[in-house]
């Protein structure tokens, strides 16, 4: 930024030039007015349009497009610096007619209309002003738009040419028409050509016609005045352009009555409000750019829209979308709401707490292989099951209420069917689960025992955008990272789970024979994309989700309603599952395979496997090394039905070869979350809580010591929550059981101290 002073000038040679152009006296009240030490900074325009700041900031997508606005400065309503090529000509031309019709010939100053302002001030009469466009910009440069648009005296007058002078010797015309359309007041709060244009127009500024700009143009000269007024300001505008509209005054009066009300320019304004608010509140004003892909993000909204007025008949209002890509774990499409098509548009949906439904199963079968207390082989008994727990029995039933009698574990995780992923929970235990579910970063509020065996089922709330990126660590082989949403990133994994039992989770979700007994072999689910997904619906139809992933991208879809309203007739493969199918299809335009045959992880075998005659078909299966399973059936009691070490969890008989027992030992009572009651009426000798496990060779520990060894223990309870692990004689801890031991009110005796106590909740299914 430069300072120039009126001696400058003069020494320059400027002022001399001026005197030739003005009369003597006018000269003469310039030279008297402007002390000889009056000085003017003129920064460059480049300089001006940097300083320039936005009352709104604006969200871009990972190629630099623009994919929302949100406001951020509630004192001003300034929109962006629009370049003078995407401002309409019909307004250029009216702005040059209407404020200063010499422009482009004089060099500041307009001498002629200063000399006739000035006569007429003597003579009394109303003239035109004699302010050019350089003088009111210089003016708005130095004092600001509300101060710039003040009534100025004769001294302000003079400094203002003096400024504009120096203004025109630093700037080209079009840089000062384009700064001064960017930062002249209009009506009310709004400045700058692209927050009216947006406000009362409703449109960019390269799309205002003749009518739109004369209005426009009338507002500089009295920006709060009447409707009445500015239109006929605005009709003499037209007349000037030699417009048509300009005959017909009434037609202008009653757009301008209709345009002046407008307060248009929504706060938040594009296709992606809950990620603006979330990287834009917070930040000042100007351009974030995100890892969103502006195409991608608004076929995401157009195909969830799309379907959900499908869905209306089924008092379906609310849905969200969640892609991201498997690499580096940027979010490139991120639809938080239907918009306005539901009540809730301005609740991020992809971040809300809902109940997860069947898409927690492929953890838990996850971690049950990882453990080896199943195979994908594996036969679990789907039939009618009873758990007697702390607040009464818990009866799991299938979505169709109906059961299918004996299922491998590839069966019932493709078809979704809950009773036997219940018996897979009770192997696990609910607290062990739910430190996976955390591990995986699902934000579980509670500890396993708060859910119970209801956590196979999805009880627990999680997110889209969570349960999304927990399935991406099933697609990156076990390995998950945080999410990112600006570019570039790059992802910093960590091993969630064990990448032998994801390859096998992946390999199940892929599966459309696996499906079959539930969807059908032609649902759409069985894309042509070899992708893996899962379906969910939670209790009483209040949401439904499908998250699947290919090798490059997961994408998650829930739809449901905000209220928790129920859906009505709404499955899994048509709520949320057809936007899941039409984004994988696009995301892989070519047919290219979705699912290339990645290496399988070290540590994996396949096997051939065989069933009983009523059982499943034979196949090639994935194994852990060590728990190959090669004829499996519950009818005959020297084949394989499960291992031995779960065997209960159906109520079959049958048994494992003591060869193929590879599994680890496991804590059969007390069960997991089981709450121990303290009686006082019992001497303390007596009460004793027993430990069960299926292996002799185990050690029992509990608070970092060693309290029993074998298969069988007594332990004497006390009031507190306590953790009971099995060890194997290394002292590598093979599996363990959060319980709680709640105490009675102390009654003295004669005898001594009150004793307590134990009533055990046995939890095992019948």
């Amino acid at each position: 930024m430069r300072m120039h002073c009126l001696r400058d000038l003069h020494s320059a040679g400027l002022v001399s030039r001026l005197a030739g152009r003005w009369s003597a006296s006018l000269f003469a009240l310039f030279l008297i007015a402007a002390p000889a030490g009056f000085c003017w900074a003129a920064g460059s325009f480049e300089q001006e349009k940097q300083a320039f700041i936005s009352s709104e900031s604006l969200l871009l997508d990972r190629h630099g497009e623009v994919i929302h606005r949100l406001r951020t400065d509630s004192s001003v309503r300034r929109g962006q610096w629009v370049a003078l090529a995407d401002i309409s000509p019909a307004l250029r031309s009216a702005m040059v007619l209407s404020e200063d019709r010499r422009f482009y010939e004089h060099s500041g100053v307009d001498w002629r209309a200063v000399s006739a302002a000035a006569w007429g001030n003597v003579l009394n009469q109303r003239t035109r002003g004699a302010s050019t466009l350089s003088m009111q910009l210089a003016s708005l440069l130095e004092d600001g738009p509300r101060k710039g648009s003040q009534r100025r005296d004769v001294l302000d007058k003079t400094r203002q040419a003096f400024a504009a002078t120096v203004l025109e010797r630093q700037w080209r015309k079009d840089q000062i028409l384009e700064a001064y359309l960017n930062l002249v007041p209009f009506r009310g709060e709004i400045q700058g050509i692209d927050a009216l244009s947006r406000t009362l127009f409703g449109k960019a500024a390269h799309g205002l016609d003749e009518r739109e700009a004369a209005v426009t143009a009338a507002l500089v000269r009295a920006p709060n005045a009447s409707a009445k007024a500015v239109a006929q300001r605005a009709c003499g505008v037209l007349k000037t352009m030699q417009s048509a509209d300009g005959q017909n005054c009434d037609a202008v009066l009653a757009f301008t009555e209709a345009v002046l009300p407008r307060k248009a320019f929504a706060p938040s304004d594009g296709m992606a409000p809950h990620l603006a608010q979330q990287l834009l509140a917070k930040a000042a004003a100007g351009r974030v750019r995100s890892s969103l892909d502006a195409r991608l993000q608004r076929l995401a909204t157009q195909m969830l829209q799309q379907h959900l007025q499908e869905l209306q008949g089924r008092n379906v209002e609310d849905g969200a979308v969640v892609v991201i890509d498997n690499a580096s774990g940027q979010v490139l499409a991120y639809v938080g709401s239907s918009g306005e098509l539901g009540d809730a548009q301005n609740v991020d949906q992809a971040a809300a707490l809902r109940q997860a439904g069947s898409t927690l199963k492929p953890f838990l079968y996850a971690q049950a292989i990882a453990e080896k207390r199943l195979t994908a082989a594996s036969l679990i008994e789907d039939s009618a099951a009873q758990i007697p727990t702390a607040s009464g029995l818990y009866i799991p039933q299938n979505y169709d209420r109906s059961f299918k009698g004996w299922v491998s574990v590839r069966t019932a995780l493709g078809a979704s069917l809950n009773v036997p992923a219940v018996r897979a929970l009770v192997m696990v235990s609910p607290d062990a689960f739910a430190r996976q579910l955390r591990a995986l970063g699902l934000p579980l509020r509670q500890e396993g025992d708060f859910y119970g065996y209801s956590l196979a089922l999805g009880s627990a709330d999680v997110s889209l955008l969570s349960l999304t990126n927990a399935y991406r660590a099933l697609a990156n082989g076990g390995r998950c990272s945080a999410v990112s949403f600006k570019p570039p990133a790059s992802a910093a994994f960590k091993d969630c789970m064990d990448a032998r039992a994801s390859y096998i989770i992946s390999d199940i979700l892929r599966d459309p024979m696996a499906r079959a007994r539930t969807f059908g072999t032609d649902s759409v689910l069985a894309t042509r994309i070899n992708a893996a997904v899962k379906t969910g619906t939670s209790k009483d139809m209040r949401d439904n989700w499908a998250i699947g992933y290919s090798s490059r991208y997961t994408v998650g879809v829930w739809v449901g309603n905000a209220s928790g309203a129920s859906m009505w007739d709404v499955s899994g493969t048509t709520g949320a599952a057809p936007v899941w199918a039409a984004l994988m299809q696009y995301l892989h335009p070519q047919g290219e395979t979705g699912l290339p045959a990645a290496k399988p992880p070290a540590g994996l075998v396949q096997a051939a496997t065989r069933y009983g005659q009523r059982q499943e078909a034979a196949r090639q299966e994935w194994y852990i090394d060590g728990t190959q399973q090669h004829t499996l059936s519950q009818d005959a009691p020297d084949l394989i039905a499960a291992p031995a070490t779960f065997h209960w969890a159906g109520g079959s008989k049958a048994s494992q070869k003591p060869a193929q027992q590879a599994v680890a030992a496991r804590i059969l009572q007390p069960a997991p979350g089981s709450i121990i009651a303290l009686d006082p009426d019992i001497p303390p000798e007596r009460q004793r809580l027993r430990l069960q496990a299926d292996q002799a060779s185990v050690k029992w520990r509990m608070a970092g010591k060693t309290i029993a060894q074998g298969a069988q223990a007594q332990w004497l309870p006390w009031p507190g929550k306590h953790r009971i692990e099995l060890l194997d004689a290394q002292g590598k801890v093979l599996d363990e059981v959060q319980i709680e031991v709640r105490g009675a009110a102390v009654r003295t005796t004669v005898q001594g101290p009150t004793s307590a106590s134990a009533s055990l909740q046995r939890t095992t299914l019948r």
